[in-house]
């Protein structure tokens, strides 16, 4: 399958946030795989596992192990991507957001489930909450640091007056630099918990940004969606075949003949280029309904045996055995999760 990137700008961002904080540049080269002709051009492509493996060195050779917090907190959207230019074009925050969910792949390529949205947000018991949906998070809990504080940082920049963050939720344990953590999100801080959140302040969404300009988002919008449809073309055979699966999946997956005949390419073809890709189409589906429960199962919307028949099992008792297998717990374990109040901290 075709590698999952970032945007050179995102990666370039982070390069020069390293070497301001004192990393040698030509070790974050080495260690990371980057070299500083592939930054030249903000649009052009790095590999995921390479921007992974820069914020790991940057970590290492500044000597700051909060640094992920640090780069969200100090960086400025615009300066590392287009779709940055373009939030800040939009009339509201909430329009800003509907288009980091619109272009966001050009940001990061994360592994999304369905078409939503990186970003979603919904209605709680006790308040309004941006759930990250992104698969595995745990693989890299540095994105979730950035993403979050850089999210407060813009706020407050933007808006000082105004609340955005009242609680924040992660998976991931809890760090030695919890207390900076706190510090940077300017909330209390569950670690450990079933999702990645932030309870918002609803007013957030409303906020008219400061300088809407629609002449400026149309134009880069559509040079947005062009970066976007060449993505989308160079996009590799798993996803085509994911996205074909997914709408389908509740019936028990379409087998590999209808799916190569849906591509327009022979079953032998398909069997090759996921062979070329490293996967088997049963481990295809396999993955892709352990994916597709754990994205049902964190979302609290469906039961265990709703979840059951949607990734394909007729019988929830295998597909309990399936997901034990797949993640070592039970899917009611997954399951029940609940953002508590955060504390009031009007009371004295």
């Amino acid at each position: 399958m075709t590698a999952p990137t970032v945007s050179a700008g995102y990666a370039g961002n982070l390069m020069r946030f390293a070497i301001s904080r004192g990393a040698d540049p030509v070790a974050l080269a080495e260690q990371s795989g980057i070299a500083p002709d592939d930054l030249n051009d903000p649009d052009a492509r790095v590999p995921y596992a390479c921007y992974i493996a820069l914020m790991r060195a940057a970590k290492d050779l500044t000597g700051d192990p909060a640094l992920a917090l640090h780069l969200g907190q100090a960086g400025d959207l615009r300066e590392v991507s287009v779709v940055g230019l373009i939030c800040h074009a939009a009339p509201t925050m909430a329009a800003a957001l509907g288009e980091l969910n619109r272009f966001g792949r050009l940001v990061a390529e994360l592994d999304i489930p369905g078409r939503e949205g990186r970003f979603q947000v919904e209605p709680r018991d006790n308040g309004l909450w941006m759930i990250d949906t992104r698969l595995d998070p745990d693989s890299f809990p540095e994105l979730t640091e950035e993403t979050w504080s850089r999210f407060v940082a813009e706020s407050a920049r933007h808006f000082p007056d105004a609340v955005f963050a009242r609680a924040v939720h992660v998976t991931h344990p809890a760090p030695a630099y919890a207390e900076e953590y706190e510090r940077v999100m300017g909330a209390p801080v569950t670690y450990g918990s079933d999702v990645n959140a932030v309870m918002i302040d609803p007013a957030w969404l409303n906020l008219q940004l400061h300088a809407p300009n629609s002449y400026v988002f149309g134009v880069l919008s559509s040079h947005a969606q062009a970066l976007l449809d060449s993505l989308e073309n160079d996009d590799g055979i798993r996803r085509r075949v994911e996205r074909l699966l997914i709408p389908s999946l509740h019936t028990g997956a379409p087998g590999m003949d209808q799916v190569a005949g849906e591509l327009a390419m022979s079953r032998q073809t398909l069997y090759r280029r996921l062979k070329a890709a490293g996967i088997g189409y049963e481990a295809l589906v396999d993955d892709l309904r352990r994916r597709m429960a754990i994205h049902y199962l964190d979302g609290q919307k469906v039961s265990v045996s709703e979840t059951a028949y949607l990734v394909g099992f007729s019988d929830p008792a295998s597909f309990s055995r399936a997901f034990k297998r797949w993640t070592g717990s039970s899917p009611r374990g997954r399951r029940g999760w609940t953002p508590p109040l955060p504390p009031d901290r009007t009371k004295p």
